[in-house]
């Protein structure tokens, strides 16, 4: 675990800005302060992405790393909450890392407006506790994966497709459990293969996406995974 935050119990502030949390047996002072102390990548600040950035920081995630090479368009404004017209021809993560930080002064956020590949995941994400992945190919996806199990960092990948969803949690460094790579296989990005831009989304049913995504973050936080 990272600790870029002092311990949010120590400050009244804090304590009444997480009291609901801080009120569940589930979590409790403990777990909010694990919480604090826990670094997350996210993969894309996209559909999946933009929701699960504003749950993580709400929940009080100690520092976030946004990674996303991409630039905000009007058409991403009907699903990808953090932004709004103002930023339109701005980078994604540089936009959403404002965002957190106009939400939260207290949090670390680390915005990375590299395209992740095969040859710079491992960099990119090293430090992080563990990686939220919310982008939108499999060569991507595989990437992420391969340097998760090479770092040891426990991996939550989402994906939406219309008005289906997969997400799930992957521990592939951990022996006996299966990585992202193993559930998919050697999936390629086919000329063909269905995107949004093609097929159309519903924009609450990213949010659905990414609200879920954060919720298995926390989870694996509060786990010590």
């Amino acid at each position: 675990m990272t600790a870029p935050n002092p311990n949010p119990l120590s400050d009244p502030a804090r304590l009444e800005r997480f009291a609901r949390h801080i009120v569940l047996p589930e979590i409790g002072g403990a777990g909010q302060a694990r919480l604090a102390d826990t670094h997350v990548a996210v993969i894309g600040a996209g559909g999946i992405g933009s929701p699960a950035i504003q749950y993580l920081a709400a929940a009080g995630f100690g520092h976030i790393t946004i990674i996303d090479d991409d630039v905000v368009e009007a058409s991403n404004l009907q699903r990808q909450t953090i932004f709004t017209g103002a930023e339109l021809g701005q980078r994604k993560a540089e936009a959403a890392a404002a965002w957190v930080r106009r939400f939260d002064p207290a949090m670390t956020v680390t915005p990375r407006t590299s395209r992740i590949t095969a040859a710079n995941a491992a960099d990119l994400l090293a430090g992080a506790d563990q990686v939220l992945d919310g982008c939108d190919n499999f060569a991507t996806r595989l990437a992420v994966s391969d340097a998760c199990t090479a770092l040891g960092t426990p991996l939550t990948s989402a994906a939406v497709g219309r008005f289906q969803a997969q997400m799930g949690n992957f521990a592939g460094h951990l022996p006996d459990q299966p990585c992202y790579r193993c559930w998919v296989g050697d999936a390629f990005d086919a000329e063909d293969c269905d995107t949004c831009a093609a097929d159309g989304v519903l924009g609450a049913f990213t949010g659905m996406a990414g609200s879920m995504g954060a919720m298995m973050a926390v989870r694996i936080a509060l786990a010590g995974i």
